[in-house]
């Protein structure tokens, strides 16, 4: 099994928005103030690396969406080299984690090419895999253990792939190897999305979606936030044992969002 390459049985069906949308003319407004944000981005050039610009401009585009950021109070500085891992349900996963801790962001191939977002994402320094090329995963981890190595933390999505909710899939081993090699600490992180205080799926980026469909949904949101909450430190010296305690910590008791697929009566 590709352990970079997943399909999850949630498709955009799982998404439910059950609070009114924003009128028309707060959708609009968003839009362009999303858009002279990522202009702003654009402008700043290599500037926008440094980790006090790229928490800024993190946290400005999810004020231009409408998006509220939430924060937990975390056990203690996070330490630098470590290997940064949460659920993976939208494509505001990785803005909000960067608003809360700018790190090196792990992404798939696909994103550098989306118009603007993969233009910022090379500025940021994020590194892009081909999930379906497993020749490229002893290379991949080597890369991601030198970066521990040399102090910069490295956000990583080890479920692979977007899921409807945070216990969508269980967390893959191939990443965990990194931390392991480059004797780094892992930081488990939760990202919850939440419209009323009550979970909310209408972020969730899913398969089928195209970007343009999901940032509609997400403009269109009223009283969306999201969550994130890091949790404590973990060390170890098996990639497996690492996985199991991440996914644990992340997840909590939640209940997966799909069971086994359903057989035809």
């Amino acid at each position: 099994m590709n352990p970079w390459s997943v399909e999850a049985p949630c498709t955009p069906d799982c998404v439910g928005d059950t609070t009114p949308r924003v009128p028309l003319t707060e959708s609009a407004r968003r839009y362009a103030a999303l858009a002279h944000t990522l202009i702003r981005s654009v402008a700043m050039g290599e500037r926008l690396a440094d980790p006090r610009a790229l928490r800024g401009q993190s946290r400005a585009v999810l004020d231009a969406l409408g998006v509220r950021l939430e924060t937990g109070p975390p056990e203690r500085e996070p330490t630098s080299g470590a290997l940064i891992v949460a659920n993976h349900i939208s494509w505001l996963d990785a803005v909000a984690l960067l608003a809360v801790q700018p790190v090196t962001v792990l992404a798939k191939r696909e994103v550098g090419q989306w118009p603007v977002v993969g233009t910022l994402a090379r500025r940021i320094g994020t590194r892009f895999i081909d999930r379906g090329a497993v020749r490229e995963l002893p290379h991949t981890v080597a890369e991601l253990a030198d970066l521990l190595r040399s102090g910069r933390s490295v956000l990583v999505f080890p479920q692979a792939t977007t899921w409807c909710t945070v216990a969508g899939g269980r967390f893959r081993r191939a990443a965990f190897q990194a931390a392991v090699d480059a004797g780094a600490p892992v930081r488990p992180m939760t990202v919850d999305y939440l419209q009323g205080g009550l979970p909310s799926t209408v972020a969730a980026f899913l398969g089928g979606d195209d970007f343009t469909t999901s940032l509609r949904r997400v403009t269109a949101a009223r009283g969306l936030s999201v969550r994130v909450t890091a949790h404590p430190e973990l060390r170890g010296t098996d990639r497996r044992t690492l996985a199991a305690a991440a996914g644990a910590a992340v997840c909590g008791t939640r209940p997966p969002a799909h069971t086994a697929p359903r057989v035809p009566a």
